[in-house]
């Protein structure tokens, strides 16, 4: 059985993705021929998600079955949401590529996550309390517009910490310009993502955001995934 490389990445346009495939050892390089020169006059492409399958010719077909009516003429671009594709694609046996060191059990939780995310309405949302283990104090506020999350300026997130984080929440948080007081510089765009990613890295902790997460009326952002639940 032929082993390889079945990848999807995200483009400059939002809502369409690249699904595509490549041999074991030549991922890196098709990656970085992908996100420099861009598919089909597209650009922007950044890698989501690769898993390491069995068969993966066939595998490969099968969703482009799947996602067909997504299709965009004989390409290889889905105007599909992106974290859709990442759930079907941890679900089959293989090895995470990437991201690295990341489970699929995870990266399907985070994918699931993010779509559910996408229930929370566009507006302000706010991120209080006290952290027991050096008595800081966190104040975040946040805004999401059609699922995208930007961290405010002015933002006092938690300086210490990062027990129970995913690699990819330590490496966005490293990057966000905090000062010595945890106090966030300019606003910080996260993108798309799941309350408990942007919980994560305001709090520089693993914490349950739909709970940390406050509308304006002081009630969590759980209401929303509890209405859809129910409806």
């Amino acid at each position: 059985m032929a082993k390889g490389i079945i990848y999807v990445m995200k483009t400059v346009v939002p809502g369409l993705v690249k699904i595509g495939k490549t041999g074991s050892g030549n991922f890196e390089n098709r990656m970085y021929e992908l996100e420099h020169n861009g598919y089909r006059n597209v650009t922007g492409l950044k890698r989501t998600f690769a898993i390491e399958v069995d068969e993966y010719d066939e595998k490969e077909k099968l969703l482009h079955t799947i996602f067909e009516k997504s299709q965009l003429s004989d390409t290889e671009l889905f105007a599909i949401d992106v974290n859709i594709v990442i759930q079907l694609l941890s679900s089959f046996d293989g090895t995470t590529v990437y991201p690295p060191s990341e489970t699929k059990e995870a990266v399907f939780e985070e994918a699931t996550d993010n779509i559910k995310g996408k229930l929370i309405p566009n507006g302000s949302y706010l991120l209080k309390r006290k952290k027991r283990a050096d008595k800081t104090v966190i104040d975040a506020t946040a805004f999401i517009e059609n699922g995208n999350w930007t961290i405010k300026k002015g933002s006092i997130l938690g300086v210490f910490g990062g027990i129970g984080m995913s690699a990819k929440a330590k490496k966005v948080r490293g990057d966000m310009p905090v000062d010595e007081s945890g106090k966030l510089l300019e606003d910080y765009e996260l993108g798309e993502c799941s309350p408990s990613f942007a919980a994560d890295v305001v709090v520089n902790g693993s914490v349950d955001g739909w709970l940390e997460w406050k509308n304006l009326e002081g009630k969590s952002v759980d209401i929303y995934r509890e209405k859809e639940t129910e409806e």
